[in-house]
């Protein structure tokens, strides 16, 4: 049976992805922001700080600038940044492509005011359809002065498990850094990319669903591709216009159905709903969240279910 009441707020780690713009120097043909929200929306600097307290207030420990590229606007990000840790303790990452990164000195410059203001963290954007547009040089002169600036870095290195990704893998390897194999999102632009046939066993899936708040004001539940459910909104949980953030957190960390997410995992849900365990394996994890979550009926039979039979479907 599993258990719904939402833990003690002093025992939630609260995080989220902070979306300051959807403006990028580059369009990668994978990019999961892109076509969910107009391109070049922009926070205001006054407001994004604002916002930022408002998160201090509701306990966010954890708050990742991401979106578009960040680093377009480099000194306003560091002034959040410093916002975060200087005042509030807050531990920050910077999502980027690198695409400044073009020497070594470019590199060293960039990291050593993020690092001096207070950032716990670059995440560094890193696949074969990135370095179509941004030399894959950019990528080592990063994480290179991370290791020799002392800033704590890892790459993400996007990738739909090809052969066409064993060169790039090969490169990360022979330069000796540090990365993390994340699966492509078939959402965005890269909606209609072939799947490949997957090589896997009957995993969980669960999903801790940090929230993503956009430039627009509007919050999600998911920070992945939660924006793109437009038949049912599913991951929508409002906008700071009329709701606070508090209330919007606690939306999403009493929703039955995104704790079912966290705890049984969507592998559990798809087959309480009739998926055949065969089908299931077949989809990747954000792209079988898309195929319950974004289906009008599915999804009220599943909320009906939320509080009786889903409450069971588990080991």
């Amino acid at each position: 049976m599993v258990n719904n009441s939402l833990p003690p707020v002093n025992r939630i780690m609260r995080k989220i992805a902070f979306g300051y713009s959807t403006r990028c120097n580059v369009k990668c043909e994978h990019c999961v922001a892109a076509d969910a929200i107009p391109e070049n929306l922009k926070m205001e600097l006054a407001q994004a700080k604002e916002i930022i307290t408002e998160m201090a207030d509701a306990q966010i420990q954890g708050i990742s600038f991401t979106a578009g590229e960040p680093l377009i606007y480099l000194d306003e990000i560091t002034e959040l940044v410093s916002l975060c840790h200087q005042k509030y303790g807050i531990y920050t990452r910077v999502v980027t492509n690198c695409l400044w990164a073009k020497t070594p000195a470019l590199a060293d410059s960039y990291i050593v005011q993020l690092k001096e203001n207070g950032l716990s963290q670059l995440r560094l954007s890193y696949s074969r359809w990135h370095q179509k547009n941004i030399a894959r040089r950019n990528i080592v002169n990063a994480a290179q002065g991370c290791q020799k600036n002392g800033l704590d870095y890892f790459i993400s290195f996007v990738t739909d498990f090809s052969e066409q990704d064993d060169a790039c893998e090969h490169y990360l390897r022979d330069h000796g850094l540090r990365f993390f194999p994340e699966a492509v999102i078939f959402a965005g632009r890269a909606q209609s990319f072939e799947r490949l046939p997957l090589c896997t066993d009957y995993q969980a899936n669960c999903c801790p669903m940090n929230p993503y708040l956009a430039p627009s004001l509007d919050m999600y539940a998911c920070c992945d591709a939660g924006s793109h459910f437009t038949r049912t909104n599913f991951f929508h949980l409002g906008n700071l216009k009329d709701s606070t953030v508090e209330q919007l957190l606690q939306k999403s960390e009493t929703n039955s159905l995104y704790n079912h997410i966290r705890t049984i995992g969507i592998t559990a849900i798809a087959s309480f709903a009739g998926f055949k365990a065969r089908e299931i394996i077949q989809y990747r994890k954000c792209e079988l969240c898309e195929k319950l979550f974004n289906s009008p009926d599915r999804l009220a039979m599943l909320q009906r279910e939320a509080h009786s039979g889903l409450n069971a479907w588990c080991r």
